[in-house]
């Protein structure tokens, strides 16, 4: 389990405070975190496993994103993986599904196939360590789009492709 993660069904939390006239920046943060589980299980988790050997069910997740009106900050951590393993990690478009093609294609800052980049994407590529745990963090100077982001999904190798191991549903919030 990721380290004050709720275990269990997906769990989320978010807060958002607003400076309005006076001064200060729009705020949020929004938290989501879980376990991983098969399919079958989908009304019970939103964080599911589409291959059991590189992300075993009951392997924990945590989404964070944060930001204000000058940009975001996304943050994944994950525990119980293969350790050694370099894992894809990507924010797409739609929340997860049964399928791994239900989530989508990758969110993109300027919608543009020839952009598939970090610059233009959130990729949050990691290595799990000895122990099967891993994170990423990446910072955007943009936030994304109301109902443009709808999930992170894990790939079983870095970049841009790679396939769909694994999917966490994330209700991200849009930049204010």
């Amino acid at each position: 389990m990721v380290a004050g993660m709720v275990t269990g069904a997906l769990a989320a939390a978010v807060f958002a405070a607003g400076g309005g006239t006076g001064g200060a920046a729009d705020c949020y943060w929004l938290r989501v975190g879980g376990d991983f589980a098969p399919p079958s299980a989908i009304a019970s988790s939103r964080a599911i496993t589409y291959d059991m050997e590189l992300v075993p069910a009951g392997a924990g997740v945590s989404v964070e994103q944060g930001g204000d009106d000058r940009g975001m900050t996304v943050t994944l951590r994950v525990d119980g993986l293969v350790p050694g393993h370099v894992y894809g990690a990507h924010v797409h478009q739609k929340p997860c599904g049964a399928d791994p093609a239900d989530a989508g294609g990758h969110y993109q800052h300027v919608v543009d196939p020839k952009q598939a980049n970090r610059e233009n994407e959130v990729w949050l590529d990691f290595t799990a360590d000895a122990r099967g745990n891993g994170s990423a963090v990446t910072h955007k100077d943009w936030g994304v789009r109301r109902g443009g982001a709808g999930s992170v999904v894990l790939h079983d190798e870095p970049g841009s492709a790679g396939k769909r191991v694994a999917c966490v549903t994330v209700p991200f919030v849009s930049q204010p």
